[in-house]
Protein backbone atom coordinates (compact mmCIF):
# COMPACT_ATOMS: atom_id res chain seq x y z
CA UNK A 1 0.00 0.00 0.00
CA UNK A 2 1.68 3.22 -0.87
CA UNK A 3 2.97 5.11 1.78
CA UNK A 4 0.60 8.34 1.83
CA UNK A 5 -2.68 6.00 3.08
CA UNK A 6 -0.96 4.35 5.91
CA UNK A 7 -1.92 5.55 9.37
CA UNK A 8 -5.05 6.19 11.35
CA UNK A 9 -7.92 7.82 9.65
CA UNK A 10 -7.68 11.64 10.55
CA UNK A 11 -10.78 13.70 9.91
CA UNK A 12 -9.54 17.43 10.33
CA UNK A 13 -10.10 20.86 7.60
CA UNK A 14 -6.66 21.70 8.71
CA UNK A 15 -3.81 21.01 5.33
CA UNK A 16 -0.80 20.77 8.47
CA UNK A 17 -2.88 18.71 10.45
CA UNK A 18 -2.65 15.82 7.65
CA UNK A 19 0.48 16.67 7.04
CA UNK A 20 1.82 16.16 10.99
CA UNK A 21 -0.17 12.92 10.75
CA UNK A 22 0.98 11.29 7.33
CA UNK A 23 4.18 12.85 6.85
CA UNK A 24 5.40 14.79 9.96
CA UNK A 25 9.37 14.29 8.45
CA UNK A 26 8.03 17.76 6.17
CA UNK A 27 6.88 19.86 8.82
CA UNK A 28 9.67 21.71 11.07
CA UNK A 29 10.58 20.36 14.06
CA UNK A 30 8.99 21.52 17.66
CA UNK A 31 10.46 23.81 19.50
CA UNK A 32 13.42 22.74 21.06
CA UNK A 33 14.71 20.35 18.54
CA UNK A 34 17.35 22.66 17.32
CA UNK A 35 17.16 22.68 13.64
CA UNK A 36 16.03 26.18 13.92
CA UNK A 37 17.41 28.94 15.22
CA UNK A 38 14.69 31.15 17.43
CA UNK A 39 14.34 34.36 15.07
CA UNK A 40 12.93 38.05 17.07
CA UNK A 41 9.19 38.22 16.42
CA UNK A 42 6.84 41.26 16.22
CA UNK A 43 3.69 41.14 18.53
CA UNK A 44 1.04 43.46 18.48
CA UNK A 45 -0.33 45.74 16.14
CA UNK A 46 -4.13 47.10 16.16
CA UNK A 47 -6.27 49.55 13.69
CA UNK A 48 -9.48 51.25 14.14
CA UNK A 49 -11.79 52.87 11.90
CA UNK A 50 -12.40 56.59 13.20
CA UNK A 51 -14.62 59.59 11.32
CA UNK A 52 -11.69 60.78 9.28
CA UNK A 53 -10.61 57.38 8.33
CA UNK A 54 -7.94 54.97 10.36
CA UNK A 55 -5.81 54.71 13.43
CA UNK A 56 -2.82 52.17 13.17
CA UNK A 57 -1.11 51.29 15.62
CA UNK A 58 1.80 48.34 17.39
CA UNK A 59 3.63 47.94 20.79
CA UNK A 60 7.69 48.04 20.35
CA UNK A 61 8.71 44.60 21.72
CA UNK A 62 10.47 41.78 20.22
CA UNK A 63 10.83 38.32 21.72
CA UNK A 64 12.89 35.34 21.07
CA UNK A 65 11.07 32.45 22.94
CA UNK A 66 10.98 33.88 26.12
CA UNK A 67 13.39 36.11 26.02
CA UNK A 68 12.90 40.21 24.90
CA UNK A 69 15.73 41.07 22.02
CA UNK A 70 14.30 44.55 21.25
CA UNK A 71 12.19 46.99 23.45
CA UNK A 72 11.42 49.49 20.11
CA UNK A 73 11.06 47.79 17.60
CA UNK A 74 8.87 49.24 15.24
CA UNK A 75 6.48 47.33 13.85
CA UNK A 76 3.87 50.28 11.57
CA UNK A 77 5.05 51.78 8.11
CA UNK A 78 3.64 53.86 5.65
CA UNK A 79 2.87 51.73 2.42
CA UNK A 80 2.42 54.34 0.45
CA UNK A 81 0.86 57.83 0.80
CA UNK A 82 -2.78 56.60 1.45
CA UNK A 83 -2.12 53.12 3.35
CA UNK A 84 -0.09 51.50 6.35
CA UNK A 85 0.93 48.35 7.23
CA UNK A 86 1.87 46.89 10.77
CA UNK A 87 3.84 43.55 10.91
CA UNK A 88 3.09 40.73 13.41
CA UNK A 89 5.30 37.21 13.56
CA UNK A 90 8.77 36.69 12.20
CA UNK A 91 10.25 40.35 12.18
CA UNK A 92 12.79 39.85 9.80
CA UNK A 93 11.09 38.22 7.07
CA UNK A 94 7.81 40.50 8.10
CA UNK A 95 10.10 44.27 7.58
CA UNK A 96 11.62 42.75 4.49
CA UNK A 97 8.33 42.26 2.85
CA UNK A 98 6.97 45.54 3.99
CA UNK A 99 10.12 47.17 2.10
CA UNK A 100 9.24 44.89 -0.84
CA UNK A 101 5.76 45.90 -0.79
CA UNK A 102 6.66 49.65 -0.77
CA UNK A 103 9.16 49.12 -3.50
CA UNK A 104 5.98 47.39 -5.44
CA UNK A 105 3.57 50.08 -4.73
CA UNK A 106 6.25 52.54 -5.98
CA UNK A 107 7.03 50.97 -9.33
CA UNK A 108 3.23 50.52 -10.25
CA UNK A 109 3.48 54.19 -9.91
CA UNK A 110 5.81 55.62 -11.71
CA UNK A 111 4.90 52.76 -14.31
CA UNK A 112 1.75 53.31 -14.88
CA UNK A 113 1.58 57.25 -13.94
CA UNK A 114 -1.60 56.48 -11.06
CA UNK A 115 -1.98 54.62 -8.03
CA UNK A 116 -3.09 51.34 -7.07
CA UNK A 117 -6.36 51.29 -5.85
CA UNK A 118 -6.45 50.30 -2.08
CA UNK A 119 -8.32 46.50 -2.80
CA UNK A 120 -5.53 46.36 -5.38
CA UNK A 121 -2.97 46.83 -2.90
CA UNK A 122 -4.57 44.56 -0.29
CA UNK A 123 -4.26 42.35 -2.57
CA UNK A 124 -1.20 41.83 -3.89
CA UNK A 125 0.16 42.18 0.08
CA UNK A 126 -2.11 39.03 0.10
CA UNK A 127 -0.18 37.61 -2.72
CA UNK A 128 3.18 38.63 -1.10
CA UNK A 129 1.74 36.46 2.40
CA UNK A 130 1.07 33.50 0.01
CA UNK A 131 4.70 33.62 -0.98
CA UNK A 132 5.94 33.49 2.02
CA UNK A 133 3.93 30.42 3.08
CA UNK A 134 6.89 27.94 2.58
CA UNK A 135 8.71 29.93 5.49
CA UNK A 136 5.52 29.65 7.35
CA UNK A 137 5.48 25.99 7.75
CA UNK A 138 8.70 26.19 9.02
CA UNK A 139 7.89 28.20 11.43
CA UNK A 140 8.63 31.77 10.21
CA UNK A 141 5.14 33.38 10.13
CA UNK A 142 4.41 36.56 8.78
CA UNK A 143 0.87 38.07 9.72
CA UNK A 144 0.79 41.61 8.34
CA UNK A 145 -2.18 43.92 9.16
CA UNK A 146 -3.19 46.93 5.90
CA UNK A 147 -5.41 49.81 6.18
CA UNK A 148 -5.76 52.79 4.43
CA UNK A 149 -7.57 55.57 3.29
CA UNK A 150 -10.28 54.67 0.25
CA UNK A 151 -10.00 57.83 -2.08
CA UNK A 152 -13.24 56.53 -3.92
CA UNK A 153 -15.10 55.55 -0.99
CA UNK A 154 -14.13 58.52 0.90
CA UNK A 155 -13.69 56.42 4.36
CA UNK A 156 -10.67 54.40 6.15
CA UNK A 157 -10.75 50.54 5.83
CA UNK A 158 -8.90 47.59 7.07
CA UNK A 159 -7.87 44.12 5.75
CA UNK A 160 -6.35 41.27 7.99
CA UNK A 161 -4.79 38.04 6.04
CA UNK A 162 -4.21 34.57 7.26
CA UNK A 163 -0.74 32.73 6.54
CA UNK A 164 -2.10 30.99 3.20
CA UNK A 165 -2.60 34.86 1.80
CA UNK A 166 -6.51 34.90 2.64
CA UNK A 167 -7.79 38.60 2.87
CA UNK A 168 -10.61 40.06 5.18
CA UNK A 169 -11.76 42.95 5.55
CA UNK A 170 -12.65 44.14 8.61
CA UNK A 171 -15.29 46.84 8.56
CA UNK A 172 -14.81 48.81 12.79
CA UNK A 173 -11.40 47.48 13.95
CA UNK A 174 -8.97 44.43 14.00
CA UNK A 175 -5.92 43.43 15.87
CA UNK A 176 -3.31 40.07 15.24
CA UNK A 177 -0.12 39.14 17.03
CA UNK A 178 0.31 37.06 20.25
CA UNK A 179 -1.92 39.67 22.53
CA UNK A 180 -4.47 40.38 19.73
CA UNK A 181 -7.48 38.63 21.70
CA UNK A 182 -7.06 40.91 24.16
CA UNK A 183 -6.47 44.42 22.42
CA UNK A 184 -9.76 43.38 20.23
CA UNK A 185 -11.53 42.38 23.45
CA UNK A 186 -10.73 46.47 24.55
CA UNK A 187 -11.37 47.58 21.53
CA UNK A 188 -14.84 46.41 21.01
CA UNK A 189 -15.82 47.98 24.71
CA UNK A 190 -14.35 51.17 23.28
CA UNK A 191 -15.42 51.45 19.68
CA UNK A 192 -17.77 53.90 18.34
CA UNK A 193 -18.94 54.33 14.96
CA UNK A 194 -18.30 58.47 15.09
CA UNK A 195 -15.21 58.11 17.06
CA UNK A 196 -12.89 61.65 16.67
CA UNK A 197 -9.60 61.67 16.31
CA UNK A 198 -8.24 61.95 19.94
CA UNK A 199 -10.85 59.43 21.03
CA UNK A 200 -9.25 56.76 18.61
CA UNK A 201 -5.87 57.49 19.47
CA UNK A 202 -7.04 56.73 23.08
CA UNK A 203 -8.74 53.47 22.33
CA UNK A 204 -6.03 51.91 20.41
CA UNK A 205 -3.48 53.19 22.97
CA UNK A 206 -5.45 51.64 25.59
CA UNK A 207 -5.90 48.54 23.67
CA UNK A 208 -2.48 47.89 23.49
CA UNK A 209 -2.21 48.99 27.57
CA UNK A 210 -4.79 45.98 27.98
CA UNK A 211 -2.57 43.39 25.54
CA UNK A 212 0.09 44.08 27.80
CA UNK A 213 -1.22 43.44 31.02
CA UNK A 214 -1.93 39.99 30.06
CA UNK A 215 0.55 38.86 27.38
CA UNK A 216 4.02 38.28 28.02
CA UNK A 217 5.32 39.09 24.33
CA UNK A 218 3.87 42.56 24.06
CA UNK A 219 5.42 45.67 25.41
CA UNK A 220 3.44 48.20 27.28
CA UNK A 221 4.17 51.89 27.80
CA UNK A 222 7.64 52.14 29.21
CA UNK A 223 8.19 55.41 31.15
CA UNK A 224 11.56 54.93 32.18
CA UNK A 225 13.03 54.61 29.15
CA UNK A 226 10.47 57.04 27.29
CA UNK A 227 9.07 53.95 25.23
CA UNK A 228 5.91 54.03 23.46
CA UNK A 229 3.83 52.69 20.81
CA UNK A 230 4.22 53.63 17.77
CA UNK A 231 0.51 55.09 16.42
CA UNK A 232 -0.24 56.91 12.99
CA UNK A 233 -3.40 58.03 11.13
CA UNK A 234 -4.47 57.20 7.24
CA UNK A 235 -6.82 59.87 6.03
CA UNK A 236 -7.74 62.01 3.26
CA UNK A 237 -4.52 63.96 3.91
CA UNK A 238 -2.52 60.65 3.90
CA UNK A 239 -0.21 59.02 6.02
CA UNK A 240 0.54 60.75 9.19
CA UNK A 241 2.55 59.36 12.30
CA UNK A 242 1.80 60.56 15.64
CA UNK A 243 4.44 62.73 17.43
CA UNK A 244 6.15 60.66 20.43
CA UNK A 245 4.66 63.01 22.82
CA UNK A 246 1.65 63.26 21.74
CA UNK A 247 1.43 58.89 22.31
CA UNK A 248 3.15 59.69 25.45
CA UNK A 249 0.63 61.66 26.76
CA UNK A 250 -1.95 59.25 25.52
CA UNK A 251 -0.25 56.21 27.71
CA UNK A 252 0.50 58.61 30.15
CA UNK A 253 -3.51 59.24 30.78
CA UNK A 254 -4.31 55.59 30.47
CA UNK A 255 -1.77 54.90 33.35
CA UNK A 256 -3.32 57.15 35.57
CA UNK A 257 -6.66 55.69 35.28
CA UNK A 258 -5.72 52.69 35.77
CA UNK A 259 -3.62 53.33 38.83
CA UNK A 260 -6.98 55.71 39.94
CA UNK A 261 -8.89 52.30 39.56
CA UNK A 262 -10.78 53.15 36.50
CA UNK A 263 -11.30 51.52 33.17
Amino acid sequence: MNDLFRGPPLFSPSFVDVVRAYAPDLLAPPPGAGTLPEVPEGTTVAAVRFADGVIMGGDRRATEGMAIVQRDIEKVFPADHFSAVAIAGAAGPAIEMVRLFQTELEHYEKVEGLTLSLEGKANKLGQMVRGNLPLALQGLVVVPLFCGYDERRKTGRIFRYDVTGGRYEDADFHATGSGGRDARGSLKKRYRADMDRPTAIAALVEALYDAAEEDAGTGGPDLVRGTFPVVATVTADGYQRLPDGDVRAAAERVVDARARGEG
